[in-house]
């Protein structure tokens, strides 16, 4: 049996999930809802009934939130799952109910678990719920040390209970919402208090409570990300687009799409896809016809639909140089480290003996590398290191690129001692 393994065995042990003999041999349950399905929430009598509910509950609060990924325009949520001691569970359809302020007040201040809570922060802060304080039970997981962690996978090693799969991909935004839907919703919340607890005594008896932590404030407190600057040049295949004047046509091709989708309500992927885009720029074709010819502009796309996206293409033939848009701009910091054997094989050298450093030390702390330290962050350092190579310098300079004082206490020794080999 593997470390992971024991580690899930004492865990379902002390969660009543079985004996750690029974792990490999008893059959796990499904887990089935305790209090039947809950009525999905969509009008205000009904919402308010809740939050009245989940005011006077005890204890956190499990969140969750649905998305449309695949088949809507955005990011936004189409249902919300919620639990919490003495409340039960509560399915909220932020299609009816699109203000949930009063909700988000009413629990400011009780600690939020969600799973991957960065996924669903952004839509949930849309519709009025942002957390003063959370548990990100997949990121305990990852610093727990376990090596899959999914939440199905994470209630059955830790809980012995088997997740409902198979909706997890579906057109949320559908009404009404299927019966299987709901209950695989439902589902998703039965269980998180139950696992962050689970979680916290683990994280505690490894001694990375502390650590879990400063890692779920700093998720709690981050602002809103930015939007993208130029998002058109993400198109996937963009590698391929060399000359000004194809980027151009990415540039008209995808802004129409992004306008279509956007007034249309449906995924951009489902108007035109990235590849069809990025063949569009490569063959800069003359007129319709031409191409109706290329792979994603075939039989099956109307004249109307044709003559639209051609227009696109025009414009951006027809644009002066000036109006071009100029080759992505170099991002802040280091250049991609394939290139640094040639800008600076120092820092390359640098680099190589830190990794291998941040990798020990992970692999010693059984998580993964990227939550011990940011590459971003190591790639930094490795490239303008302080002048003088002293625990203070490099603590200092992890701290300004982000890192938690738990990072920083790890990993500092590791990479003073990497940097210097290699001074």
């Amino acid at each position: 049996m593997t470390d992971a393994q024991e580690t899930a065995a004492d865990l379902r042990t002390t969660t009543g999930g079985g004996p750690p003999d029974d792990v490999d041999k008893a059959p796990i349950p499904l887990l089935e809802p305790r209090e039947g399905i809950p009525p999905v929430v969509a009008d205000d009598d009904a919402l308010a009934r809740v939050v009245a509910a989940f005011a006077a509950g005890t204890g956190p609060v499990a969140v969750d939130a649905e998305r449309a990924s695949g088949y809507r325009y955005g990011q936004r949520a189409y249902l919300v799952q919620l639990r919490r001691e003495g409340a039960g569970s509560a399915l909220i359809d932020p299609v009816g109910c699109p203000d949930l302020s009063t909700l988000g007040d009413a629990l400011s201040g009780t600690e939020w678990i969600l799973h991957a809570a960065t996924q669903d922060l952004p839509c949930l802060r849309e519709i009025g719920m942002t957390p003063t304080s959370l548990f990100d039970t997949e990121l305990a997981g990852r610093l727990a040390g376990f090596p899959r962690v999914g939440l199905g996978a994470m209630v059955e090693g830790v809980l012995g209970y088997v997740l409902e799969k198979g909706h997890s991909a579906v057109d949320w935004s559908t009404r009404p919402l299927p019966e299987p839907w709901l209950r695989y919703a439902a589902l998703d919340v039965e269980l998180l208090v139950d696992l962050r607890d689970a979680l916290e005594k683990e994280l505690d008896r490894q001694g990375k409570l502390e650590w879990a932590h400063q890692e779920f404030e700093a998720i709690a407190s981050a602002p809103p990300a930015p939007p993208r600057k130029d998002p058109w040049r993400r198109t996937s295949g963009m590698h391929k687009v060399r000359r000004r004047r194809q980027m151009a046509v990415v540039r008209e091709l995808w802004e129409s799409r992004d306008r279509i989708a956007q007034r249309r309500d449906v995924s951009p992927g489902k108007v035109l896809g990235d590849a069809a885009i990025v063949e569009a720029a490569l063959a800069l074709p003359a007129n319709a016809t031409a191409l109706s010819a290329l792979p994603g502009f075939g039989q099956r796309m109307g004249r109307r639909q044709l003559e639209q996206w051609m227009a696109a293409v025009d414009r951006a033939r027809a644009l002066p140089e000036s109006e071009l848009p100029q080759p992505g701009a170099t991002p802040a910091g280091p250049p991609p480290p394939r290139a640094w054997a040639d800008k600076d094989p120092a820092a390359a050298a640098r680099l190589s003996a830190a990794r291998a450093a941040v990798s020990a030390l992970a692999e010693g702390l059984n998580l993964p590398q990227e939550n011990l330290i940011a590459p971003d962050t190591v790639r930094r350092l490795c490239w303008e290191p302080p002048q003088r190579l002293e625990p203070e310098t490099v603590a200092e300079a992890l701290a300004g690129y982000g890192a938690r004082p738990w990072q920083v206490e790890q990993v500092t020794p590791a990479l003073v001692e990497a940097l210097a080999a290699t001074a």
